[in-house]
């Protein structure tokens, strides 16, 4: 099946699906640690899997490392639903060379399996979402399972920081009061992988209170971009951090910084830009006015007579070389943006204070899958990206090399856990262990958690 024109790139935490389309793909693996090593093949046919799992090609395996529903080993509870975006951090001294995960979990009031109520890392009583930390040894055995943060709703995306922790993002601006919710959210919380006692749940309020998708940090500055996925018009907006202790570590988000919005002069909707290689000089960095939208939602606040710059579906975040990349995955005329089209991906360059688009999707540029709806993505260490699906029926985890070459690395082939009801799961959460053996993913629903190893190398 064609992917019919559509988005190319959503929630994610990285850089997108980009490659028949008008631009240049290069400049997205640019800085990268993959952008020498790029296949220029997939790794063959998926094979069926006897358990009727996880389909994936020869020489591939996998284990599950965690279910919903199943008793944490920690003894807090069960295992959440809803398992969405995930970072893999290097093992702590004494882990003999092992992994550390820390996986969203996207629960509303009502959700299957909410994230345990534990004491010190509870935000918020009437919230179900959160994140758990697994801790794996070598050989991807889970040492311990447990909750990192509870209380909170929506979580999304987010993204890591230089100092080894996990910056998790709500997409949600439930207020006090709102269903069951004690009190407002729409925060970024700061999750430690090893302990997460010592980040505790504590909202980084001075980064703002929005619909939260996702974030990079710049390893040089330690300012923070954020991106913005709001449903209705007026769209998102593109944020940068700057805090007041720059690189200070663990927990030194919390003594707070400025927010500001990119405000690009005449441009009051990215959508409209439909030419790759466009380029901006000396874009400006607007002060909210109310990060903590008390009164007034942040995109709808007053940026003075000259407005403020906005986009729909701004969602993937990425650090590369010396500049951040972030996506629009779509903007369409019905739902109010000013033009069409389906994906872009930005390049600011905050040295040159330059903003330039790098590639674009339009009604002509369709890019041919065997599958539909890409959703999270993340740099693979063999080559290209890996990118899973958001569709109907099997769902899969495509690899998109960087000369073009789409294939497929991964197939969900039933229900886990209800064999006889044939419906699949999105994929979501694609990310690899720190010396690149290995690829996590999750099944969003029912709540799974896969580690897959293979001849990565070639």
């Amino acid at each position: 099946m064609s992917t019919t024109r559509r988005q190319m790139l959503t929630r994610a935490g990285a850089l997108g699906v980009s490659l028949a389309f008008s631009g240049n793909v290069t400049e997205v693996f640019a800085g990268t640690a993959t952008a020498q090593g790029m296949g220029r093949r997939g790794y063959g046919p998926l094979v069926p899997d006897p358990a009727g799992l996880l389909d994936l090609p020869k020489g591939f395996r996998y284990k599950v490392l965690s279910k919903e529903g199943d008793p944490l080993p920690s003894g807090e509870g069960r295992v959440p639903s809803n398992c969405d975006g995930m970072a893999a951090f290097p093992g702590s001294p004494g882990s003999h060379g092992g992994t550390y995960l820390v996986r969203n979990h996207e629960n509303r009031t009502g959700s299957r399996s909410a994230v345990p109520r534990v004491p010190d890392l509870t935000y918020d009583p009437g919230g179900e979402g959160g994140c758990t930390a697994l801790e794996l040894d070598r050989n991807n055995t889970v040492r311990s399972e447990r909750v990192a943060i509870a209380g909170t709703s929506t979580n999304c995306a987010g993204g890591h920081t230089p100092w080894n922790t996990w910056l998790t993002c709500e997409e949600t601006e439930f207020r006090a009061g709102d269903e069951n919710y004690t009190k407002d959210h729409g925060f970024i919380f700061e999750v430690d992988p090893y302990d997460p006692r010592r980040t505790g749940a504590v909202p980084l309020t001075a980064m703002g209170r929005f619909q939260h998708e996702a974030i990079a940090v710049d390893p040089g500055t330690g300012t923070v971009y954020e991106t913005e996925d709001a449903f209705e018009k007026p769209f998102g907006l593109f944020y940068r951090f700057l805090p007041k202790k720059p690189m200070g570590g663990r927990g030194s988000l919390r003594a707070g910084g400025r927010l500001q919005a990119l405000r690009v002069p005449g441009v009051p909707d990215l959508s409209t830009i439909q030419e790759p290689g466009t380029t901006f000089d000396r874009v400006e960095w607007v002060d909210v006015p109310d990060p903590l939208a008390r009164e007034t939602p942040i995109r709808f606040q007053d940026f003075g007579p000259q407005g403020i710059t906005h986009a729909q579906k701004l969602e993937g975040c990425y650090w590369g070389g010396s500049c951040v990349y972030f996506v629009s995955s779509f903007a369409h005329r019905a739902d109010g943006s000013a033009a069409d089209h389906y994906g872009q991906v930005w390049k600011y360059d905050p040295k040159r204070r330059r903003l330039t688009q790098v590639v674009v999707f339009g009604p002509d540029t369709d890019l041919q899958l065997p599958g539909e709806s890409p959703d999270n993505i993340c740099l693979a260490p063999s080559g290209g990206l890996m990118v899973c699906e958001d569709g109907e029926g099997a769902q899969h985890v495509f690899g998109l090399t960087r000369h073009g070459e789409v294939y497929a690395m991964a197939r969900g082939r039933q229900n886990i856990g209800t064999p006889q009801k044939p419906e699949w799961g999105e994929f979501a959460g694609v990310t690899f262990s720190p010396d690149h053996r290995t690829m996590y993913v999750n099944c969003y629903t029912p709540g799974t958690t896969f580690a897959v190893t293979g001849p990565w190398q070639h």
